[in-house]
């Protein structure tokens, strides 16, 4: 089922997909716009406010998923212990009975 128009060239692609190479197309306009308003050498612009802003955006979210993927391998460490240690105390228990 297509999620997105095919005037913009996306037939049938999932959501997040059509989602994401929207908002980098998105960002590559602001960012050239930017890039014309510095080579012209005026003051901050309301475009150039929202690219620090996506860009403040978009490293706020990388370090949170940093964290997130810290936090997700140290539950999984725990769990691959106390799964072993569960399956070592079963064996054991079953060999005494």
């Amino acid at each position: 089922k297509p999620s997105a128009s095919p005037a913009f060239g996306f037939s049938s692609c999932g959501r997040n997909s059509c989602h994401h190479l929207a908002m980098k197309s998105f960002a590559r306009v602001l960012v050239g716009a930017a890039v014309v308003g510095f080579a012209a050498g005026e003051t901050v612009t309301p475009v150039q406010k929202v690219i620090q802003l996506l860009q403040n955006m978009l490293t706020k979210g990388q370090e949170e998923k940093h964290a997130e993927q810290v936090q997700f391998a140290a539950f999984k460490q725990f769990c691959d212990d106390t799964s072993t240690e569960k399956k070592r105390s079963i064996k054991e228990a079953e060999e005494t009975i």
